[in-house]
Parts: structure tokens; C-alpha cells; sequence
């Protein structure tokens, strides 16, 4: 077994694992989002059928421009955070030292999701490749793309 083999199925465990994946919204929500700097944030998004709402931590894929995000779904269109932005693109996001900050979900095409997808691994093709098999192992499928959606905080009127 490789190294690279081993590290993906250590990774899709843990991706698997509900309370070491929620582990750090109780450091956004504490306040202590910024330790994770620019490189994920947290949602607040509603559930689709309870009207609950529901927190996860996410990877930015891209910053295109201030108060624009780019995050992807690892899980595909199933995950439960993907489909209730579908439902409901209202959210509040936490990054750095943004807290709870109104924002608006847009599901982004497959051919813009593909251009997201290829930009991230031009900037970072060391962590695509762990997070590439850390994906395929969890989710028993082979990743060509990945759906992405952009977030853009509103501006009050």
C-alpha cells in the first residue's frame, strides 16, 4: 500500500466521521474561525424541510474578488448543505474574522464548476491530489468534476 493510497483512505475515514467533521464549527461559532485563515469558512445555510439552521465547513476553492467565494461540494449535488442552498440561497458565512455576514448561494455551471475545479489544481496541485483521492475513497467514485458555488455577500441597500 502506498503512502498516497494510505493517506486517502485515512482521509475519507475521517470525512466520514460526524463529530471530527463538525469539530470546528464550535470554533467559528466560539469566535476562533480566523485560526483556519483564508482557506475555508463556515456556512450557515436552512434546512430545506425543518427551516432549521445548519452549519458546515468548507474548503474556498476561489476568492475571485472581495466578498466573492467559490466552494465546492465534495460529496457532489447529494450533499445536504448542496441541496438546501438549492432550496434556499440565503446563507451567512464566517471567514477570518467575518462573522455571520448575509450572503447569497448561486450554484454555478458545469462548465463554470470545471474552470473553478481546474484553477484549483493549478494553485494548489499537492493538496488536489491528496483531496482528489481522499474524495474518491469516501465516496466510491472516480472525481472528473465537482459542483462549485459561488458566494457573494450582499451589500445593504
Amino acid at each position: 500500500m502506498t503512502d498516497a493510497s494510505l493517506t486517502s483512505r485515512l482521509g475519507a475515514r475521517v470525512l466520514r466521521t460526524r463529530w471530527i467533521v463538525r469539530a470546528p464549527i464550535l470554533l467559528y461559532r466560539a469566535g476562533l474561525g480566523f485560526v483556519f485563515g483564508s482557506r475555508l469558512l463556515m456556512l450557515q445555510h436552512t434546512g430545506r424541510r425543518s427551516g432549521a439552521p445548519r452549519f458546515v465547513v468548507l474548503e474556498i476553492v476561489d476568492n475571485p474578488a472581495p466578498g466573492e467565494y467559490v466552494i465546492v461540494s465534495g460529496f457532489g449535488v447529494t450533499a445536504q448543505w448542496y441541496r438546501n442552498i438549492q432550496a434556499d440561497p440565503r446563507v451567512r458565512l464566517w471567514t477570518g474574522f467575518r462573522r455571520g455576514v448575509p450572503a447569497t448561494a448561486t450554484p454555478m455551471s458545469d462548465p463554470e464548476s470545471a474552470t473553478a475545479l481546474n484553477h484549483y489544481v493549478q494553485q494548489h496541485p499537492q493538496a488536489w491530489d491528496k483531496l482528489r483521492g481522499t474524495i474518491e475513497q469516501a465516496t466510491g467514485k472516480p472525481v472528473d468534476t465537482l459542483p462549485m458555488v459561488a458566494l457573494h455577500i450582499d451589500t445593504p441597500r
